[in-house]
């Protein structure tokens, strides 16, 4: 009796290793995430993060964000003039214009006091910065 329970042992210590990689295998290649439409791809369930796609910046967004930026290094004044400039290339852009210049304001008021801020005041987008200056001041 032994001797048979030993070869089914041996048996199955062969076969199930085997068995136990191919079932994986063949798991693996029927999940979602294999497929190659990118809609419907899972995640991994032990996933603990998820980040999502980057969205495309709309053109203000990103001429905020560059205007901001140039703003810090320089003064708002030269982000002021960078700012008529664009809207006069583009000028899909100027609705966006009284927005970006409030937020340059308020960039202003933070990085230089309201005070000074309202120092680099011009009638750029309706005076759209002077206004910013005096919301966040």
């Amino acid at each position: 009796m032994t001797h048979t329970a030993r070869r089914i042992g041996r048996s199955l210590a062969l076969v199930l290793p085997v068995v136990m990689v191919l079932s994986g295998t063949l798991a693996v290649t029927s999940v979602p995430w294999a497929a190659s439409d990118k809609d419907s791809q899972l995640l991994a369930a032990s996933s603990e993060t998820v980040s999502k796609p980057a969205k495309p910046h709309a053109p203000q967004d990103v001429l905020r964000e560059k205007l901001l930026v140039e703003l810090q290094e320089k003064d708002p004044g030269t982000a002021l003039t960078a700012l008529q400039r664009a809207v006069e290339q583009r000028p899909s852009l100027a609705r966006h214009c009284m927005s970006i210049a409030r937020a340059l304001g308020k960039a202003a008021v933070e990085q230089y006091g309201p005070a000074r801020a309202h120092r680099f005041s011009r009638p750029v987008c309706d005076t759209s910065f002077a206004s910013g200056v005096a919301q966040f001041s």
